[in-house]
C-alpha cells in the first residue's frame, strides 16, 4: 500500500517502524530536519521536509496516489486540516490524531462533514486502558476483545499457586475454560505446549470467562477487592480522560498537579475531584496526602522517570494497584527489572491501532484483521480476525487442522457468545477469532496460519 505519514514524533516513528517492515511504500512528511534525517537513517522509507498542511508539499508527496494518509503530529488542528486537504486531493483514507478533549465528541462530524476516515486519540485510549486495569485490578495487563466480552490478562505465578510445578494439561483439567495463550519464563516469551511445567515467577497470559479468571487469581493468592479510591499524579490529558470515564462511578479520586494554573482549571471543571496543587513526585507530599490509604495510584506525569519513581514509592507504601505511564518505549527494557506493575504506553496503543487499521484495509481475502495488539514488548501479537465464507480455517475441527508453529487460537466469538475452544470445536463463517502469534509474523489473513 502507498502510505503517507505526517509527523515524525513518537507516534509517527512507531507507525513508520511497524509499517516499514510490512512491504508498504511509505513517505514521511516532517518539518524538523534533524528528526527527519534520523527517521531516514533508521527506516526504509522516503520523505519530504516541509509543512504537511501545505498544498504544494502534499502534491509533491503524490497525495493523489495515497491509499492511506496518517496525520499524527502533536498539533490537532494541523492534523485535521492536512487530513481534509489530503482527502480533497485524492487520498483514499485519512486518519487524524486528535487529542484535545474539546474535539472528543466530534469524530462523527469530522467523518461525515470533513471526510476524515478515522480519528485517533492516544490519551483517551490510554485512559480506557487505565479504566480496564482498575475495573479488573488483579491483572498486571489487560487486552480486551469483542467489545470487552473477552480479554487476555497477565498473572505472575506465586509460590502458593496450586498448579505450581505441574504441566498445562493438569492446569486445563483444573481450569476447564481457561487457555494459557503464552507465557514468559526466564525472560523468554513463547506459546507453551501441554507438557510445559509452570514455575514460580512465571508470567502467564491467559484468557477465559471472567468468573473463572477471578477464581484463578484467587487461587494465586490475589484479592478481588474492587478499587474504591484512586490517587492520580499529574493532571495531563490522560488524567483528564480518566476523570471523565469515572465521572458516574462511586470511585473517589484525588489528583495532585504541580502546575497551579492547570490544577485550578481541573478543580473548576471537575468539582467532584479533589485537586491538590503540589509536586506529586515528592515523597513528603505523597505521605502528607495519605497516599498509602488509596487503593490505586496512577503515575501520569509527562516525565517517564518521575512516573517510574512515583510507582516504586507507591509499592513501598503498600498501594495494591499501580499504573505507570511511559512514553519512551526504549525504557521498557529497563523498567521490567524494577518491579513496576501495569505500564501504559499511549504511543504504542495508538501505533497498534493504526497498524491494525492499515492491515485491515490492505487485506481483501479470507479474513480481515479487526484488531491488533502487541504484547510483551512487541514479542507477541494478538490478532482478531473475522472468518469469511470459503476460508480453509472453517473446514475442519481444531484438532484435525494443521497449524503453523508458534500460533494459537485463544477464543471464538459466535452469535454474541465467547467460546474458549477445545480440539473438537470448529471455526465457522462469520465467527471472530483471536490468534496469538509469536515473533514478527505480520499476519494479514487467517488462512496464513493453516498449513
Amino acid at each position: 500500500m502507498n502510505i503517507i505519514i505526517l509527523g515524525a514524533g513518537k507516534v509517527g516513528e512507531a507507525i513508520a517502524k511497524d509499517l516499514s517492515e510490512e512491504d508498504h511504500d511509505i513517505t514521511l512528511i516532517e518539518q524538523d530536519e534533524k528528526r527527519f534525517e534520523s527517521m531516514m537513517n533508521q527506516y526504509d522509507i522516503k520523505g519530504i521536509v516541509g509543512n504537511g498542511g501545505s498544498y504544494e508539499i502534499l502534491k509533491e508527496a503524490e497525495i493523489d496516489q495515497a491509499d492511506v494518509f496518517l496525520a499524527v503530529t502533536e498539533n490537532d488542528e494541523l492534523n485535521m486540516i492536512a487530513s481534509v486537504l489530503a482527502k480533497k486531493m485524492g487520498a483514499k483514507e485519512t486518519v487524524a490524531r486528535v487529542r484535545n478533549p474539546e474535539y472528543a465528541n466530534l469524530s462523527g462530524l469530522m467523518s461525515s462533514s470533513l471526510g476524515i476516515t478515522n480519528i485517533i486519540n492516544p490519551e483517551l485510549q490510554a485512559a480506557q486502558s487505565c479504566m480496564q486495569l482498575i475495573e479488573f485490578p488483579m491483572a498486571d495487563s489487560f487486552e480486551s476483545f469483542s467489545n470487552d466480552k473477552a480479554a487476555i490478562v497477565e498473572m505472575d505465578v506465586s509460590k502458593d499457586f496450586p498448579i505450581l510445578n505441574k504441566n498445562l494439561i493438569e492446569f486445563r483439567q483444573r481450569y476447564n475454560n481457561i487457555i494459557v495463550c503464552f507465557t514468559q519464563q526466564n525472560g523468554e516469551y513463547f506459546i507453551p505446549k501441554g507438557d510445559h511445567i509452570i514455575r514460580e515467577t512465571d508470567e502467564l497470559f491467559v484468557t477465559g470467562p471472567f468468573s473463572e479468571l477471578i477464581r484463578l487469581y484467587k487461587d494465586n493468592g490475589q484479592s478481588n477487592d474492587k478499587i474504591k479510591s484512586i490517587l492520580i499524579i499529574g493532571g495531563g490529558l490522560v488524567a483528564e480522560y480518566v476523570i471523565k470515564l469515572f465521572k458516574h462511578s462511586n470511585v473517589k479520586i484525588k489528583l495532585i498537579e504541580v502546575d497551579e494554573k492547570r490544577a485550578q482549571q481541573l478543580s473548576v471543571e471537575y468539582p467532584h475531584v479533589e485537586v491538590i496543587n503540589e509536586d506529586g513526585t515528592s515523597i513528603t507530599v505523597l505521605e502528607e496526602q495519605g497516599a498509602r490509604h488509596y487503593d490505586a495510584l496512577l503515575a501520569l506525569t509527562g516525565i517517564d522517570e518521575e512516573n517510574i519513581i512515583v510507582s516504586m514509592v507507591a509499592e513501598k507504601l503498600g498501594i495494591k494497584k499501580r499504573l505507570t505511564k511511559i512514553n519512551r518505549t526504549e525504557l521498557l527494557k529497563i523498567v521490567n527489572t524494577v518491579g513496576l506493575q501495569s505500564i501504559i504506553t499511549p504511543k504504542r496503543i495508538t501505533a497498534d491501532h493504526i497498524v491494525q487499521y492499515v492491515r485491515a484495509l490492505g487485506n481483501s481475502q479470507g479474513s480481515n484483521v479487526e484488531a491488533l495488539y502487541k504484547i510483551a514488548d512487541d514479542k507477541i501479537e494478538a490478532l482478531q480476525f473475522v472468518v469469511k465464507e470459503g476460508s480453509k480455517a472453517c473446514q475442519k475441527t481444531l484438532k484435525d487442522t494443521q497449524f503453523i508453529d508458534n500460533v494459537l487460537i485463544a477464543y471464538i466469538y459466535r452469535n454474541g457468545e465467547v467460546l474458549f475452544p477445545a480440539g473438537s470445536d470448529k471455526m465457522m463463517p462469520n465467527d471472530r477469532v483471536i490468534v496469538i502469534a509469536t515473533g514478527q509474523m505480520h499476519l494479514k489473513d487467517l488462512d496464513e496460519i493453516i498449513i
